[in-house]
């Protein structure tokens, strides 16, 4: 639903915009102001979005404590939405998982998945629904001759659906589910979806796709810019995605700007750490393929690396030890300014996953999405478009390392490296975008088809411009990528100047 603007991105906004403002205005006590708010976001008698203004309200409330970085509140244990509320300054509360939450009330408890016959069967003499299916699940309703199916007898195959000559037989799945490349979603005792964290990546396809916005991540909205008014010195670092993301009007030179606006010393963007792990990835390649590993997977994607440990635990070794770009941006960071803070803003909620690993959180101190930033830019009232630009808004990283946002940029990036470094080794790449495409993908390597071969994977359809916190359409963020990349001065990621990149950071 990315690139459309339905009710629940309405709502989404609005909750950023406002959890930005509690961390703004704090001669607001946070409690009163939280309880207050559920009722100025949803005015009025009449729910506006559900039949029941009440429930929109709670909804909304849970909503406000997730973009705090507060958990849900327990179902059987009503409590004011400004419970524990003083734990929104407190660091560890945001690292408390659940990172991803169903909140329980707003889930319309979809069927996992059905077969069912719609108003559009016509009847017909033919009935091929009836001939194909196994196991006689479906059947004629009466004397009208529309068919009905047995859903305690049907095995929900297909074959009626492919075989109905009007499509008036359809299969209709459960969104979060059907958009969950790992199977982590199934139902509760209640029917409401219900996510396995033992199996679930953070790739937020779940959130994205949910049609009652009943899936939400925390946020560090509140942390972020309760750190920037304590006089840290707090960095944005900025995923290659950020192209076009907040319009086709800002340019970097504009983002820059109004980041500084918002109190921010700096920006830097993460293609140069880009640049950085697809040497590194190059170099792992041609000195552990194929004498070491049968084949190498890239590291970028933290939710196709989870994936792939999770699901094919025998190969986690083949994924890359390179840092991931934000990591290794962070480090560049805190090389030139030791006791900075970084915020990583990009497309992608499986970064708050990886953030929260302990080994990352020195390195990284928050992720914000895309779309929260927008909130924030809202809640300062900060025109984008109009701002004036900064000049030194635009890195110095290559045309490979800008790429690393879309499918196959990732690949393509360490190929050429290799190409310029080892000019006599030759490499195969396959790559994957989706985590069902991925699964795909190291099947068929683990049953020896990519061997020696270089695989990238990417959860999101559509690659990093796809992901959970990116508010434009993924062809025009491609578009704006590719565009983008197409001006930088240099190609490939070995010829990008570290030192003076760096150098540029005020």
């Amino acid at each position: 639903m990315r690139g459309v603007e339905t009710r629940i991105q309405e709502i989404r906004h609005r909750i950023f915009r406002e959890a930005a403002r509690m961390a703004y205005h704090t001669e607001w006590p946070l409690d009163k102001r939280i309880e207050e708010l559920p009722y100025k976001i949803i005015p009025g008698e009449v729910g506006s979005f559900r039949s029941d203004v009440f429930l929109e309200r709670a909804i909304v409330g849970e909503r406000l404590r997730l973009a705090l970085g507060l958990p849900c509140r327990s179902a059987d244990n009503p409590a004011p939405v400004s419970e524990d509320i003083e734990a929104a300054d407190q660091a560890e509360t945001y690292y408390t998982h659940p990172l991803i939450n169903v909140i329980k009330f707003a889930c319309h408890a979809c069927h996992e998945k059905r077969v069912f016959v719609t108003d559009g069967c016509q009847a017909c003499l033919a009935h091929p629904c009836v001939e194909v299916c196994p196991v006689k699940a479906v059947s004629l309703k009466d004397t009208s001759g529309m068919s009905q199916i047995d859903p305690e007898t049907c095995i929900r195959c297909g074959r009626c659906v492919k075989a109905c000559p009007y499509h008036a037989i359809i299969i209709q799945e459960r969104p979060c589910a059907s958009a969950c490349g790992v199977d982590a979603i199934g139902s509760d005792e209640n029917g409401r979806a219900d996510i396995n964290y033992d199996r679930c990546v953070s790739c937020g396809m779940c959130l994205v796709n949910c049609p009652f916005g009943a899936i939400a991540d925390k946020s560090q909205i509140f942390q972020v810019i309760r750190a920037i008014q304590s006089g840290e010195r707090v960095y944005a670092a900025v995923a290659p995605a950020f192209v076009g993301q907040f319009g086709p009007k800002v340019t970097p030179g504009k983002l820059r700007a109004a980041m500084k606006a918002l109190g921010f010393a700096d920006v830097f963007e993460v293609a140069v750490g880009a640049d950085l792990c697809a040497a590194q990835e190059a170099e792992d390649f041609v000195f552990e393929v194929p004498e070491k590993l049968r084949f190498m997977a890239t590291s970028c994607c933290p939710a196709w690396a989870k994936m792939a440990k999770n699901l094919f635990p025998e190969y986690a070794g083949h994924i890359s030890m390179a840092l991931t770009p934000m990591t290794l941006t962070a480090r560049l960071i805190k090389k030139r300014h030791e006791k900075a803070k970084v915020v990583f803003i990009g497309p992608c909620a499986a970064k708050k996953l990886e953030a929260m690993r302990s080994d990352i959180r020195s390195d990284v101190d928050f992720v914000l999405t895309f779309e929260e930033m927008a909130g924030i830019f809202d809640a300062r009232h900060v025109d984008m478009e109009s701002i004036e630009e900064d000049p030194g808004g635009v890195s110095g990283a290559s045309h490979d390392g800008r790429n690393f946002a879309v499918p196959q940029g990732v690949a393509g990036a360490v190929v050429n490296v290799l190409k310029e470094r080892y000019p006599d080794r030759e490499v195969k790449t396959a790559s994957a975008d989706g985590l069902r495409e991925c699964r795909k993908l190291l099947s068929l390597a683990k049953a020896g088809k990519y061997d020696g071969y270089l695989l990238e994977g990417m959860a999101c359809p559509g690659g990093c411009v796809g992901g959970a916190g990116t508010m434009q359409p993924v062809e025009t963020s491609t578009g704006a990528v590719k565009n983008y990349a197409s001006r930088a001065s240099h190609r490939t990621a070995d010829e990008t100047e570290y030192v003076k990149e760096l150098e540029k950071l005020v």
